[in-house]
C-alpha cells in the first residue's frame, strides 16, 4: 500500500507515543530543518520562516522534517527554522506574540484556537486560499474549528479521533462473536468480560472524552461560553458512566488498575474494551505486540454515531513580515502532497478526505474506523472559556465516578465554580 511505501521509503521505526490526545510535533530544542535551500529559487531573494511548534515524539518529529525537505525542495529560496516550546506552550506563544517575538507560522490546538481568534493575533488566511487548493477536501468539522465570525484562521494539519478498542482473546473467552454495535450491548458485554481483576470497560474521566456522550442526549455542556452541567440531559447522559463504575462494578478507570493512561490499562489487559485513539496502534504494537485486538467505530448512543475529534491547524502570526512566504509553508504542509508524506506514520491522521483515501486508511481494518469516525465527530473545541470550563469539570466529574458524591450534586459544584471564576 502506498502508506507502506512512504514508511520505506523514509526508513523509520515504530516509536512509542505518549499517551497525549493532541496531534503535534517537535524535538527537544531550537534547531533549523535544511532541505536544499540555495538561494537560487529562479533568482528569488532567500527568506527565512519560522515555524513554532511543541515538543513530542522522535517518529513524529523526523517525518516533520521529511515534509519540510520536500517543501524546501520545491521553494529553495525559502528556508524554514524550526522552534520547539519544550513546556508551556501556550503561555511562551502569548508571550512572544505580545513581545512581537513570536514565529511566522505556529501550531494551534482547536481547543486553544478561540482566544487567540478574539486576541487578534492571527492572519485570516481567507484571501490566501484558492480554488485549486481544495478547502473543500478538509473534513468539515476539522475545517470548521478554525472558522470564526465567517473567516477561516487556520487550516487543520491532521487529526486523531476515538475509537473502541476490544480483546479479541477476552471475547473469545466469553463466547462474544463480535464487538458492540450500541452503548447498551457495550454495557452487556462489559459485565460479561469482568472476572477477577479484569473490568470489561476502561473509562477515561476527563471532558475531553466525554464531551460527545455528555450531549449525546440532546444537552449542552456550554451555553453562551459559560458552564452548563447541571443541564438534565447532560446529567442522564454522564449517569450511566458512574453507575458502570459504582452500582454495577463493570468499568474503572486506569489510574484504578493502577495504570498511567488507557493504552497501559489496556494493554496490561486489566480492561476488555477501552475508548482511546488512534495513537493507541503505535503504542500497542510496540509495549504490546502480543495482544490480540481489534478496533471498532464507538457504539452508538440513541442510534447515533459519535467521537471526539483532535486537531491542530497551521496559523500565521498577524505581525508576520513575509506573509506570502508564510502562506506557501501552509500551503504546502496541509496540501495533498505535504499531509500525505506527514500523516504517513499513522500516528496522525489526515484531516483531507482525499489524502486518507491516497494512503488507504479507508481500506485498513485498524484505521478505518478513525477515519469513519472524522466525518461526524464532535471537535474538541468550543469558545474562549472552554479551558476553565474543562479544569472544572474534571475536579468534580471524578469525585462523582469515585462515588464520593452524587453526579448531579458534582456537576453543579463544577458549574458554578467555573462560572465564577469566568464572571471573575
Amino acid at each position: 500500500m502506498k502508506r507502506a511505501m512512504w514508511l520505506k521509503s523514509i526508513g523509520l521505526t515504530s516509536v512509542f507515543l505518549a499517551g497525549a490526545v493532541l496531534t503535534a510535533c517537535g524535538d527537544d530544542g531550537n534547531n533549523a530543518v535544511d532541505g536544499g535551500v540555495n538561494g537560487d529559487g529562479d533568482g528569488e531573494e532567500e527568506v527565512t520562516v519560522r515555524l513554532t511548534g511543541w515538543q513530542s515524539s522522535p517518529t513524529e518529529q523526523r517525518y516533520l522534517e521529511e515534509t519540510i525537505e520536500a517543501f524546501e525542495e520545491e521553494y529553495p529560496h525559502i528556508n524554514v527554522q524550526m522552534d520547539t516550546i519544550a513546556d508551556q506552550y501556550m503561555d511562551v506563544l502569548q508571550t512572544r506574540l505580545i513581545g512581537g517575538e513570536a514565529a511566522d507560522v505556529f501550531f494551534l490546538d482547536a481547543f486553544e484556537a478561540p482566544r487567540l481568534i478574539e486576541a487578534g493575533v492571527l492572519e485570516p488566511l481567507d484571501s490566501y486560499v484558492t480554488e485549486e487548493f481544495d478547502v473543500d477536501d478538509f473534513e468539515e468539522p476539522l475545517i470548521e474549528a478554525f472558522r470564526r465570525d465567517g473567516q477561516l484562521w487556520g487550516l487543520p494539519k491532521d487529526t486523531s479521533t476515538l475509537a473502541l478498542f476490544y480483546n479479541k482473546d477476552h471475547f473469545e473467552e466469553a463466547g462474544i462473536d463480535t464487538p458492540p454495535e450500541t452503548w447498551e450491548e457495550m454495557e452487556e458485554m462489559a459485565k460479561t468480560l469482568t472476572v477477577d481483576n479484569r473490568y470489561g470497560l476502561g473509562i477515561v474521566t476527563d471532558l475531553a472524552r466525554l464531551y460527545f456522550i455528555a450531549e449525546s442526549q440532546g444537552g449542552e455542556v456550554t451555553v453562551d461560553n459559560q458552564a452548563n452541567f447541571t443541564d438534565p440531559n447532560v446529567i442522564d447522559a454522564l449517569q450511566p458512566i458512574v453507575d458502570m463504575k459504582n452500582e454495577k462494578e463493570i468499568a474503572a478507570s486506569p489510574a484504578d488498575v493502577g495504570a498511567e493512561w488507557g493504552g497501559d490499562m489496556f494493554g496490561t489487559e486489566r480492561a476488555s474494551m477501552i475508548i482511546e485513539g488512534n495513537w493507541m496502534i503505535e503504542f500497542m504494537e510496540d509495549a504490546f505486540p502480543d495482544v490480540n485486538y481489534g478496533v471498532v467505530e464507538v457504539p452508538t448512543i440513541n442510534d447515533n454515531k459519535g467521537t471526539m475529534a483532535y486537531t491542530v491547524s497551521y496559523s500565521m502570526n498577524e505581525a508576520s513580515e513575509q506573509k506570502e512566504e508564510a502562506w506557501q509553508l501552509i500551503e504546502f504542509l496541509t496540501g495533498k502532497e505535504g499531509m500525505e508524506i506527514w500523516t504517513s506514520s499513522g500516528l496522525a491522521l489526515p484531516s483531507r478526505q482525499s489524502v486518507a483515501e491516497s494512503l488507504e486508511y479507508t481500506d485498513e481494518a485498524i484505521y478505518e474506523p478513525f477515519i469513519e469516525g472524522t466525518s461526524y465527530a464532535t471537535v474538541w473545541a468550543d469558545d474562549t472559556n472552554l479551558p476553565i470550563i474543562n479544569s472544572n469539570f474534571e475536579n468534580q466529574f471524578v469525585s462523582a465516578f469515585l462515588g464520593d458524591q452524587e453526579l448531579e450534586e458534582a456537576m453543579e459544584e463544577a458549574e458554578r465554580v467555573a462560572n465564577n471564576e469566568i464572571d471573575n
